[in-house]
């Protein structure tokens, strides 16, 4: 039943990705093309647009493949699925967070997890990088394409940006208003 699927499917992703929704995003993305749920471009669009939406990212893309599968009550059952891990957590550490704090075996863990977080999030960059400009795989003609020049361009536009501060929202909206000026003007598939 495609309910329990998805619902145990984001539970194991929520219960074994420690660093947030950035960190799931490897996750997901296997599971969600080992299953066939939804084919990769879809999922690097949706990727998209979970960021530029409001709420955390890993429900978001939770409650789309849920919702894409099986209707609102998919998108229900895979959400209940990511945040369940979470919740109980949650309660687990706020109930001993005493004995946490001073734990050296928790703190050792903790360390641990730190690189880890860092290295998925590391990879789900590299992976979303690949798909948005080497499409098609990598060869000499992505240098002619005007898509590739275009992302490039906006890509270290946002990258100033972010780096000199800019609050993230407006450089969501400029990036938006920059694609969809672009798309009609080069009359891009949209």
């Amino acid at each position: 039943m495609i309910y329990w699927e998805l619902f145990y499917t984001f539970f194991k992703i929520g219960l074994f990705t420690f660093g947030g929704g950035y960190a799931m995003l490897p996750l997901i993305q296997e599971e969600v093309l080992a299953h066939g749920w939804i084919p990769m471009e879809d999922l690097i669009n949706f990727i998209a647009v979970s960021e530029s939406t409001p709420g955390p990212f890993a429900i978001n893309m939770a409650t789309y493949v849920g919702t894409q599968m099986g209707g609102l009550l998919g998108g229900v059952c895979s959400t209940l699925g990511v945040v369940l891990p979470s919740f109980i957590i949650i309660l687990i550490v706020a109930k001993l967070f005493e004995q946490f704090k001073k734990n050296k075996i928790v703190k050792g863990a903790m360390s641990g997890l730190k690189p880890a977080a860092v290295g998925l999030i590391a990879s789900a960059v590299v992976s979303m990088a690949l798909i948005v400009f080497v499409p098609n795989g990598f060869s000499t003609a992505i240098f002619t394409s005007y898509e590739f020049y275009i992302s490039l361009v906006l890509f270290a536009v946002m990258s100033v940006l972010a780096f000199k501060k800019v609050h993230p929202i407006l450089i969501i909206v400029i990036s938006a208003v920059v694609g969809i000026v672009t798309g009609f003007a080069l009359k891009l598939p949209i």
